[in-house]
């Protein structure tokens, strides 16, 4: 049985190295259809309603236990890296090893029913907070990519003084204090528990470990020690990294074991094995597993089923639009604020392959609630592109409804205002239209003003928000003319041939 580790290393690094490189991609050359394997994860699945995924996940966990912790979620695999890493230290002492420690089963219990009530309740704080994909994105996005741009920025000044210009210089974007910090205390929380106490954090803290903690009670195959030839040598237990074979007692607490089967490869005597849960029970006690198995499921089944339920008739609480002065830009495809702050979990997975870079991961702009949401942020040269869909296209949790191009520039996601007294028209009298000539629906035109000159106007119904106006207004230190985003998106009126703008203009005025 020695086989089924090398199967699920294999396993892991099918899932993980591209989903990794698929967050770390700054040149946007890794196939769009990566984010398919970020659909295949607990909770993007719930929230989407994938039930095709949902239903997958749950026969491979009734089958085989915690699969999905082992081989299928990134956060997961990466402790797994960070424990590897951490024996290198531990053979120089024995009081690092691993060993055998009761499961702390108020806390994480506690942990997965508050984040359940709160979702019915209509709050997806916690399951922002907390969903382990969407903290790997973050960690990746907002920790790990930086460098790897960094790095690549260093590469190209060592090579340009060689004459060798093969690559090119990237700009940081992106950098939102409160992300970056949230980022930075979960891969320090990670990082420290997965080092000295290996899954400690997924039998813990990560509620769908201990949602799959419930099923894993009561699937078909798990790890069992075999009392006729184990010796307590204790091996197995020192390899443990979920902590959880008592090899004392010869017992394996199946609701933490996240079948690494680490623990069979180790084991001299053949004394661990993994196999059918009833094969060789007597009639009674498998009659009595299988009560308690069913109550077990059933807990953990209405749990997940209550979630779906309520997926998406949850109402939101704590969004205040107040505490900012301008409303939010959602991404294009977000339906409505409460759809969105519902179903996004934060991931920054749509940040990292916006091409450009427009959408930023959100502080307060959502309420305290929906802090690494994304949100559209416009600036020199910076905007929604009309022609693109990535940002929809990859979203794995339904946050974002995928939409044609052609529908996707008829989607009002905010509507632009325009400010009279800071345009350089009003102020200086100078010729400008730079908003005009940059608006790809002809939202923003040029009417008449005075002495010769025109001035913008805005035609809400037909306007987009898409911010290519906002982006090149050239009014400083605010710009004449910028987007409020709205609550509901909208399918704008589609606009009319656009007129000849015959006016000669000699100069813009800046």
């Amino acid at each position: 049985m020695k086989f089924l580790k090398n199967i699920r290393v294999a396993l892991s690094l099918l899932f993980f190295l591209p989903i990794l490189l698929f967050f770390l991609d700054f040149t946007g050359k890794l196939p769009t259809h990566l984010h398919q394997l970020l659909s295949i994860q607990w909770i993007p699945a719930l929230l989407s309603l994938n039930l095709v995924v949902i239903g997958l996940l749950l026969v491979l966990s009734l089958l085989f236990g915690r699969v999905y912790c082992s081989s299928i979620c990134p956060l997961g695999i990466l402790q797994d890296v960070i424990s590897w890493k951490s024996r290198f230290f531990k053979k120089k002492s024995k009081k690092f090893r691993f060993k055998y420690s009761k499961p702390q089963n108020i806390l994480r219990y506690s942990i997965l029913a508050i984040t359940i009530i709160a979702f019915i309740f209509g709050s997806s704080y916690f399951v922002l907070l907390l969903d382990p994909y969407s903290n790997f994105g973050r960690i990746v996005s907002q920790l790990f990519r930086p460098f790897v741009i960094w790095g690549n920025n260093g590469l190209v000044h060592i090579l340009g003084k060689i004459g060798n210009y093969s690559l090119y210089e990237v700009e940081q974007v992106g950098f939102v204090p409160i992300a970056f910090g949230i980022s930075l205390f979960f891969f320090i929380l990670v990082a420290v528990l997965s080092w000295f106490r290996g899954r400690l954090y997924c039998n813990t803290i990560c509620p769908v470990g201990t949602a799959l903690g419930l099923l894993s009670k009561v699937s078909l195959f798990h790890i069992t020690i075999d009392e006729s030839t184990c010796n307590s040598c204790g091996v197995c237990q020192k390899h443990c990294k979920s902590e959880c074979i008592d090899s004392t007692a010869k017992k394996v607490d199946d609701s933490r074991c996240v079948s690494c089967f680490d623990c069979i490869g180790t084991c001299k005597k053949n004394g661990i094995k993994y196999v059918y849960r009833y094969k060789k029970e007597a009639i009674q006690p498998i009659e009595n597993k299988i009560n308690n198995g069913r109550r077990t499921f059933l807990l953990a089944s209405g749990a997940a089923l209550t979630t779906i339920a309520f997926a998406k008739t949850g109402k939101l609480v704590g969004k205040n639009d107040s505490m900012l002065s301008r409303k939010p830009i959602m991404p294009p495809g977000a339906f409505d604020i409460k759809h969105f702050n519902d179903h996004c979990t934060g991931c920054q997975l749509c940040v990292t392959k916006c091409p450009m870079q427009v959408l930023k991961p959100a502080a307060l702009q959502y309420g305290i609630t929906g802090i690494t949401q994304p949100h559209l942020v416009f600036s020199t040269h910076v905007f929604c592109s009309y022609d693109c869909t990535i940002c929809s296209t990859v979203c794995p949790t339904g946050a974002l409804r995928k939409l044609p191009i052609e529908e996707k520039k008829l989607i009002q996601i905010g509507v632009a205002n325009f400010r009279k007294d800071l345009c350089v028209v009003y102020k200086e009298e100078k010729d400008c239209g730079a908003c005009s000539e940059h608006c790809p629906t002809q939202a923003v035109h040029m009417i008449p003003y005075k002495n010769g000159l025109t001035i913008p106007q805005v035609t809400e119904d037909i306007c987009i928000g898409c911010g290519a106006c906002e982006s090149i207004c050239p009014a400083r230190p605010y710009q004449a003319i910028y987007v409020e985003g709205n609550t509901t998106q909208i399918r704008a009126k589609k606009p009319a041939e656009a007129k000849k703008f015959d006016k000669k203009i000699d100069t813009f005025g800046f």
